[in-house]
């Protein structure tokens, strides 16, 4: 894989509508180390978003609350949730109050969030399953 698509050397820049898979999470995620691991595996190329260095793109929140929900994107299970006190966390109820927090708060989001196709596409995945994403891949994603 060249240098550009490396798990060492990625880029994160205007190149990424090119790319065939666009990944976006925390690069120090044991799921994300899992999800990109595979990815690596099966010899698909990917370009990679950290929430951390990068932040949440606004745009891209908003169009992942439109295909997948905010429910299927906010991480209740997480270290980050539980810090929250009682009046943080019933104020994530409802898309608005649940993106507030996840452009406050990226490691609320859960991970990885997966374009398949770029970061313009349709296709969309919040976390990782082996099995789904073999599964998707034989269908042509």
């Amino acid at each position: 894989m060249p240098d550009a698509l490396s798990r060492n050397g990625l880029r994160h820049d205007d190149g990424m509508q090119d790319l065939p898979i666009a990944v976006y999470g925390i690069r120090n995620c044991d799921t994300v180390r899992k999800a990109r691991l595979w990815l690596d595996q099966q010899g698909l190329a990917y370009q990679f978003h950290d929430f951390k260095t990068d932040g949440v793109p606004p745009a891209q929140l908003d169009l992942w609350l439109q295909r997948a929900g905010w429910d299927t994107l906010l991480n209740r299970k997480g270290t980050t949730w539980r810090t929250f006190d009682a009046a943080t966390q019933a104020g994530a109820a409802g898309s608005a109050g649940a993106r507030s927090i996840m452009l406050a708060h990226p490691s609320v989001i859960k991970r990885p969030v997966v374009m398949w196709g770029g970061p313009d596409a349709p296709d969309i995945s919040v976390g990782f399953n082996a099995d789904v994403w073999q599964a998707r891949l034989a269908q042509g994603r």
